[in-house]
Parts: structure tokens; sequence; C-alpha cells
């Protein structure tokens, strides 16, 4: 798999792309040491350089064991999602498949991890939202990957969509309590 083909795919013709990923075995080594493990390090690195060096919220060193320890959580929130959206399935009238369902995350994720390069600039950082195309991606990609009527679609995207919510809550409030709010200036 070429990473910048795939990425460039992914956020311009979602539709088939999906088509294609179904196809591909769902292995879960491959998907985060060749996949993840690239794109995620962009937000951990660009909130460590504009939290820490630009900005100056967060001293050094709290700053860069916090994107260490965000970078690591970013593979344990997109394991526990696929492991939601796989038990999901068959509620919203899908097939169950962990290696479909992990793929559907991590690739939905593809934008929310290229937006987080807008971290690097404190004032910027608002535009991090554009990650939201994300949850377009998986709404193409739930029919395809976990068989999923069509119909179903939008409570089965709040339900995963509450899901990362939660998670991403939980993870806010353990780097609150290991590594304090930032201080504005």
């Amino acid at each position: 798999m070429d990473l910048v083909a795939r990425v460039k795919a992914m956020l311009t013709t979602p539709r088939s792309e999906w088509l294609v990923i179904a196809h591909e075995p769902g292995d879960p080594s491959f998907l985060f040491t060749n996949y993840v493990a690239k794109l995620a390090i962009i937000p951990a690195v660009a909130q460590f350089i504009g939290m820490s060096l630009i900005g100056g919220y967060v001293p050094l060193f709290s700053g860069l064991f916090g994107a260490v320890f965000a970078y690591v959580l970013t593979f344990v929130m997109v394991y526990l999602i696929a492991v939601a959206v796989d038990a999901m399935a068959q509620t919203f009238g899908g097939q169950r498949d962990f290696g479909n369902a992990l793929k559907l995350v991590v690739y939905s994720f593809t934008p929310s991890w290229l937006a987080g390069i807008f971290l690097v600039i404190p004032a910027l950082s608002w535009l991090a939202i554009l990650g939201v195309y994300g949850l377009y991606m998986m709404w193409v990609g739930l029919p395809i990957m976990m068989r999923a009527p069509p119909q179903r679609n939008a409570l089965y995207l709040a339900a995963i969509f509450a899901v990362t919510l939660l998670l991403s809550l939980i993870v806010a409030f353990i780097q609150i309590a290991l590594f304090g709010m930032p201080r504005v200036r």
C-alpha cells in the first residue's frame, strides 16, 4: 500500500476507495504500523510544537510526555472504537467483522490526523475541525465495510460518534489529571 496514494484516494474518492479496501485483509499489525503509526504522529508532534515551543502554554517536558501519551492513546482509541463498531454491527443490521471494523475506523480517522497539522500554530488550531470530514467518510464506508443497510447508517454513525466522544472525553480527563490544563497567556 502506498500511503500517499491511499490518503489521497480516501480524501478525494472515498466511495470507490472503500470498495478497494473491502477486499484487503484487515490485519491489525499492518494497519497500525503502516497507517496509524505514520499519520497519528502528525497531531501529536504538531500539538507539542504548538503548545510547548511556539505557544509556550505547556512546559517542554510535560508537552513532550503529553505528546507521547496522546500518540500511544490514539492506538488504544482506534482499537476500542473498532471493537465497538464490530459489536454494534448486528444491532444496526450489519455483519460483524472485526477486520472490516478496524479498517473502517483507521481510514475514517485520516482527515482528523491530517488536520492535526494545524495544531502547530495555536491561532490556527481551530482549523483541526476539518477532521470532521472523517464522519462523511465513515458514513460512506459503513454499508460497504460492515454491510449495514443504508437506511440504518444515521443511527449507526450516531452510535459510533457517541462512543468516540465518550472515549475522547475519558482521554481528555486523563490527560488533564496527569498534565494539568495549559496555561493561557
